[in-house]
């Protein structure tokens, strides 16, 4: 039989894995994935995923690709790879693609959302899921804040020190703040990422809200170019992949971004 590429959508919790990426002696979203997989297809699997997520941060649409021999209806491939899962992973859908699509270097942007809880005490359920601040935010001076970071800019202030990343220049599409209920939310999107550079934005905005810098203190920080003059690195719970875009011809489903804040 001739191979066949197929894509899928992936959502994990990553409280229990040390991050998306295979490695020896700790367990990680990739290896569980590989294995399901493999088992269905009845042969070894190898995925390549649109982005690598750190230890302990989640994914509502992290997508995959595969290449494989084995001909199976798609509601198989399904309910089987789902099957063979721990409940902390699953899959949402699965396409066949063109020969040519990859699951990164096909991606024309990719979305990221982060969760602040504003509350006075901590709460049990969204422990893995936020990080709880529990002090008031002032979210139009954030929001304000914001603007300065949209565009094409060298992140090299967001980057962590261990970045690989060749370049520091990202484009970033859209920023959108939300408020709900005790939550607020804070949505990236950009052509891609640094290592740590969510993380690192929200630290800024967190910083701004607090009243603790200005408003001009994001675009500062971004003219600097320097990792030792920036905010804290918000902690990993809070962050979650929601959505990779790719190109229309590809035909799959994209980032859905709430309404609200700078950019497109």
């Amino acid at each position: 039989m001739p191979e066949v590429k197929l894509a899928l959508g992936v959502e994990y919790d990553g409280g229990g894995f040390h991050g998306w990426q295979t490695q020896p002696h700790a367990r990680n979203a990739q290896d569980v994935l590989q294995e399901a997989l493999s088992s269905v297809a009845d042969h070894p699997v190898e995925v390549v995923a649109a982005g690598r997520t750190d230890t302990g941060v989640h994914a509502s649409g992290q997508v995959v690709h595969f290449v494989t021999r084995a001909v199976r209806p798609a509601r198989a491939w399904l309910l089987g790879v789902n099957s063979a899962l721990p409940e902390d992973i699953s899959v949402r859908w699965m396409r066949e693609v063109a020969p040519d699509f990859h699951a990164r270097y096909s991606a024309v942007a990719r979305a990221y959302r982060y969760t602040l809880l504003r509350a006075p005490l901590r709460s049990a359920l969204l422990r893995q899921r936020a990080w709880w601040v529990h002090q008031p935010l002032d979210v139009p001076a954030m929001t304000a804040a914001a603007v300065s970071l949209l565009g094409e800019h060298d992140f090299s202030a967001f980057r962590a020190a261990a970045c690989q990343a060749k370049r520091p220049w990202r484009r970033m599409l859209r920023i959108a703040l939300r408020e709900e209920g005790e939550c607020l939310h804070l949505e990236f999107m950009a052509n891609a990422f640094l290592h740590h550079m969510v993380r690192n934005l929200v630290g800024v905005l967190y910083r701004i809200g607090r009243g603790e810098a200005g408003v001009g203190w994001a675009a500062e920080v971004l003219a600097g170019r320097d990792r030792q003059h920036r905010g804290i690195t918000a902690p990993a719970q809070g962050l979650c992949l929601i959505g990779v875009e790719y190109p229309a011809r590809f035909g799959l489903p994209g980032p859905v971004l709430g309404r609200g804040g700078p950019g497109r």
